[in-house]
């Protein structure tokens, strides 16, 4: 079933998410998920352990049936039409086995032909695409058992581009990659969605979503708990606490005196010549801080802050669902 455009000036969802609920007997693994990816997006999705990613994957890659709930995958609905569905969508799950016995170049040639790739030549054709899309054009004679963790990642990758998905669902694809076949992995999603593709990315490490990603979202126990930009979900998780470093010419015994004084600064230490704190302020209540450090005669050399990494945001998430529990 393909659902009706929007409005000309409404760019349509490549994913759209309504309501999605999933039972295992009386445990919920996905409780009224809804959430929304244009296309041209490399989006996130993050949480811990039992936060209902997998479920959530599984049901947009028409693997298992909700609850209930729509899911809407570029215009087509993939409870009402699954083989419609497997057209639009690629999917790469975590750890994707690769046949050992054959060349890479046959194992892809192998799927162009499963997928229906037209002929042989256009087959052939398709695959050099995406073997160059994902820089493994090399490996092309290589065996596939002789094939390390990053350059099998890869070509799975380019096996999952074959029929040209519009949505792409990767699970952990940079897990136990090291930095440059992370690198190159990061550059071919951008690409892709260069392309108007839309990539859906399943993590747990946040530091590495934070590289590929324009946008991301959060689950806990099967709730969405933020989505947006990197900066947005750190507002929505109420995640605004930095600790700033002030380093001074002089006077910093009075400087600390007047800074611990301000009612969003905690946790204010001196070293050496910076003054190091706690701030729960705002952006404008930041810049104000900063305005009365040179109003009030102290002689700035530098104003630093370091803002909580994402996975610091992530322990908490966790921690809670303990201390909850």
């Amino acid at each position: 079933m393909t659902i009706s455009d929007p409005p000309a000036h409404v760019p349509r969802p490549a994913i759209d998410i309504r309501d999605l609920r999933v039972d295992y007997g009386d445990f919920v693994a996905v409780d009224d998920l809804s959430l929304k990816v244009p296309p041209g997006e490399v989006f996130g999705l993050v949480g811990p352990n039992g936060a209902g990613k997998t479920s959530t994957f599984r049901v947009l890659t028409t693997l298992m049936e909700p609850t209930y709930g729509e899911v809407i995958l570029d215009g087509v609905d993939v409870l009402e039409d699954i083989e419609s569905a497997r057209r639009v969508v690629g999917y790469m799950p975590d750890l994707a086995p690769v046949p050992g016995d054959l060349k890479v170049g046959e194992f892809l040639e192998y799927y162009a032909s499963a997928y229906g790739l037209g002929s042989l030549p256009q087959r052939r054709e398709r695959v050099v695409e995406c073997m160059e899309e994902v820089a493994v054009t090399d490996l092309r004679e290589k065996w596939c058992k002789e094939l390390s963790r990053g350059q099998t990642q890869r070509v799975v990758l380019a096996k999952t581009l074959l029929h040209r998905p519009r949505v792409l669902i990767l699970d952990e694809p940079a897990s136990g990659l090291d930095p440059l076949a992370r690198r190159d992995l990061r550059n071919a999603l951008r690409r892709l969605a260069k392309t108007g593709a839309t990539v859906f990315i399943s993590s747990h490490i946040l530091s590495e979503l934070a590289e590929m990603c324009t946008s991301l979202c959060v689950m806990n126990r099967g709730r969405l708990l933020a989505s947006g930009t990197v900066e947005e979900v750190r507002q929505q998780l109420g995640n605004t606490e930095r600790t700033i470093t002030a380093s001074l010419l002089h006077r910093h015994e009075e400087a600390a005196e007047w800074l611990a004084a301000m009612p969003a600064v905690h946790e204010l230490r001196i070293e050496g010549s910076q003054v190091v704190f706690g701030f729960k302020g705002t952006d404008d209540e930041q810049a104000d801080l900063m305005e009365g450090l040179v109003r009030e005669g102290f002689r700035l050399r530098a104003f630093e802050e370091r803002r909580s990494s994402f996975e610091d945001i992530l322990v908490e998430v966790a921690e809670s669902n303990r201390r909850s529990s």
